[in-house]
This record gives structure tokens, C-alpha cells and sequence, in this order.
């Protein structure tokens, strides 16, 4: 059985204390350590990642709505770069949060996957989630505005909101009236660690290539870098 006392170095992080902590403990519990350990007594964390990614869209959607009178394509896109798993992974490392999960000891193994980055998001939606039942609302919506709407300000300097391939689109077809496509190239590693590289088109010319841990992730690369190669902006 894990210590579960090294919670108690997480509520003073977080600056309180659980009225019940295994509502604390059971976000940090991914399903893979439960098979491994089918007498520990808690659930896995997927129920409070569920609520967490409600009670995280509904206080980032608020701010954004009285804080920025713009579009709402553009909210939109702002929200999402806030709540995407990138962002949340990087919340959690910044507050060591990998050092509180409970995983098989194949998934510990795994530290620099995008597995274990996946892991790491679906916890800071747990932990919201259980921040909003045992502390309330105001302790959840706290913990979002004071972890992860801080990202918001470096988001609009480098204007990570804007979709690079929606960009690249718009400017193949008010230049050049074509629509991009992408095909990839290859692909690469075990399922649970692929790797893809991804070619992006007008008609038959390549334009540029680029490389991610999903083909989503590769074709906004390949995006991108055809925004530098035809210099649009």
C-alpha cells in the first residue's frame, strides 16, 4: 500500500485541508494501479475527471466572457488553448503533481511519454473535481484562476490561441483559392508512444512537413512551418 500521508505536502500546496481525503487520493489514482493492486479501496480518478473537466470549462468560460469583449470564434479558441492537455500537463508539473500518482509499475516507468503527459491533464481535471466536492465551488474555481488562467496572458503574447492550420487555410485561399490538404508521411513506436510526420499540400506542391505525438499534432506542426515557408502572417 502506497503512503497515502505524503497528501498531506499536496494540501499545503493547494493551502487546505480535505474534509475528506480520499476524495484527494482517489484523483490522483490512475485505473492501471488498481489492477495491480485490486485491494486498494478507493476508485480510479476517470469520475472526477469527469466533473473537474465541467467545473474547469464552466470557470474558464465566465472569465473569458466578462474579461474579453471578442468574438465568440475567438473565445473559443482561447478556452482551448487553456484547458487542452498540453496546458494541464504543464500545471502539473509545476506543481510536482507526478510525485502524488498512483500508477502500475509499468505506467511509472513511462515518465517522458505522451501517455504520461495524458495522465498528468486527466489529474488536474480530477483534482478539480474534487477540490468542487469536498471544498465547494469557490476553493475549485480558485485553484483554476490562481494554476492555469495564469497561462492565459503568455497565450495571447504568443497568440498560441490562434489555430495554425484554420491560419494557413485562410491564407491559401485568399492568395492562392486553394484549400490545403495533409497526408502523412509516417509513422512510428508503440501505441502507446506513436510519433508522426505529416506532409501538408496545395494541389500538388509539398509545402512544408512536421512531426507530433498524434497526427493532429503533426498536421498543426506542418501548419505552422508552411505559415514561416510561404511567409504569411
Amino acid at each position: 500500500m502506497p503512503d497515502l500521508t505524503v497528501f498531506s505536502k499536496l494540501e499545503s500546496v493547494l493551502g487546505l485541508t480535505f474534509k475528506d481525503r480520499d476524495v484527494l487520493v482517489q484523483a490522483f489514482t490512475h485505473r492501471s494501479y488498481l489492477n495491480e493492486n485490486p485491494s486498494f479501496t478507493l476508485s480510479h480518478n476517470e469520475r472526477l475527471e469527469f466533473l473537474g473537466d465541467a467545473v474547469l470549462e464552466l470557470v474558464v468560460t465566465e472569465y473569458l466572457y466578462h474579461n474579453f469583449q471578442r468574438p465568440e470564434g475567438e473565445l473559443t479558441n482561447l478556452r482551448a488553448s487553456l484547458v487542452n492537455a498540453r496546458t494541464l500537463a504543464d500545471v502539473a508539473l509545476g506543481l510536482k503533481l507526478d510525485s502524488y500518482l498512483l500508477l502500475s509499475r509499468g505506467e511509472a516507468k513511462d515518465a517522458n511519454s505522451k501517455a504520461r503527459h495524458t495522465i498528468l491533464a486527466n489529474a488536474v481535471e480530477a483534482l478539480i473535481g474534487a477540490l468542487y466536492l469536498d471544498q465547494g465551488m469557490e476553493e475549485a474555481k480558485r485553484f483554476v484562476l490562481q494554476h492555469i488562467l495564469t497561462k492565459l496572458p503568455d497565450i495571447l503574447a504568443t497568440e498560441k490561441y490562434r489555430d495554425p492550420k484554420s491560419t494557413f487555410q485562410e491564407f491559401s485561399q485568399k492568395y492562392v483559392n486553394i484549400t490545403p490538404s495533409y497526408k502523412v508521411l509516417a509513422e512510428w513506436g508503440p501505441d502507446h508512444d506513436k510519433h508522426f510526420r505529416v506532409a501538408v499540400y496545395l494541389d500538388e506542391e509539398e509545402v512544408a512537413v512536421g512531426e507530433g505525438p498524434s497526427k493532429q499534432e503533426a498536421q498543426v506542426a506542418a501548419a505552422v512551418n508552411a505559415l514561416k515557408e510561404k511567409k504569411w502572417s
